[in-house]
């Protein structure tokens, strides 16, 4: 598991997003800091449904891709990347967890 924790460590693995995660916080992309897996933020009983949404979308976004790997995703805040699959299949959970 590679785990990059600065903005230096992640230009340094090659795992960069698009922008940097100062230009990430000003677009307004929520940090998930404590999460390493999309259903953990569909777990965590302290956000609301909202929230959840919110940061699951922040995840799925182009600004939180990495740079060559247009199918992972990386949150600022995560300990590494994920497959966007897996963030969008959080989402649909979601989904239809609000639709019943």
């Amino acid at each position: 598991m590679r785990v990059a924790t600065s903005e230096r460590l992640i230009q340094e693995q090659g795992l960069a997003a698009h922008h940097t995660l100062r230009a990430m916080r000003e677009r307004g992309l929520r940090p998930a800091v404590g999460f390493t897996d999309p259903l953990d933020v569909l777990k965590d009983p302290h956000l609301t449904h909202r929230e959840k949404r919110d940061i699951l979308c922040s995840w799925a976004s182009d600004a939180s891709s990495v740079k060559d790997e247009p199918t992972l995703r990386w949150l600022l805040g995560t300990p590494e990347p994920v497959p966007l699959a897996d963030v969008q299949d959080a989402l649909a959970r979601l989904e239809r967890w609000s639709a019943t």
